[in-house]
């Protein structure tokens, strides 16, 4: 299930139902929060990533921190344990400096690395915030309320409907413009929630966080899967 959970970030934006034409309302709404975060030259969030699935009897959450660097490609994915003396301790991280991308188990003690796949056909964390601009339709679907902040709901689908996912809503803070969540809806059930719990503009980086040090990890099994 913890990898299940690592390897949907990777597909969050990933659906199988179309929509006959790009909304207006919605291109709008997604450029100004692609916009804005472009002006950025690093962005650290952290996030709650939540699997439901209410016909097997299954709701599962863990939170990470992703920190990307957008105009390089770069980013680093970090999920965390779930009790109190792991909760600040990454069990899984997926990193990659544009060209490489190693996905790190602690558990296992493993890491795979691969290539980074620029096919436009998965996420890259990295483009999480401007994913929408190639190969997906979208539509606004209202605004809602909650605890006095106003959230904008837009639906996501891609032109390509041989996904395993039929929808992804957005909820976008509206006076802030950035993407609040990112729910998920897959065609055997489950549904994958990404909530921001915190979004941290231009943050101070070491470029070494954008790879993985395999010297830094004694005995790690290395899984070369170029």
């Amino acid at each position: 299930m913890k990898k299940l959970l690592l390897l949907s970030l990777f597909t969050i934006l990933s659906a199988g139902y179309t929509f006959a034409q790009k909304d207006v309302a919605a291109k709008d709404i997604l450029n100004k929060v692609s916009a804005k975060y472009k002006m950025y030259d690093v962005v650290k969030t952290d996030f709650v990533f939540t699997l439901d699935n209410q016909q097997a009897g299954v709701k599962e959450s863990q939170t990470g921190t992703l920190v990307a660097k957008s105009k390089l490609n770069k980013f680093k994915v970090s999920l965390y344990g779930k009790d109190a003396a792991t909760k600040n301790v990454a069990e899984q991280e997926i990193i990659s400096d544009g060209k490489t991308q190693w996905t790190y188990l602690k558990k296992d003690n493993e890491v795979q690395v691969g290539n980074v796949d620029n096919s436009g056909g998965g996420l890259n964390p990295a483009k999480i915030f401007t994913i929408y601009e190639h190969g997906y339709k979208y539509i606004y679907t209202g605004e809602k309320k909650i605890g006095g902040v106003i959230y904008q709901e837009i639906d996501l689908t891609p032109e390509d409907d041989k996904t395993s996912f039929f929808k992804v809503r957005l909820e976008i803070d509206k006076a802030k413009k950035q993407i609040y969540s990112a729910l998920i809806f897959d065609k055997n059930g489950n549904k994958y929630t990404y909530t921001l719990k915190t979004f941290v503009p231009n943050v101070a980086v070491a470029d070494n966080t954008f790879t993985f040090d395999a010297k830094a990890h004694k005995g790690v099994e290395v899984v070369d899967l170029r």
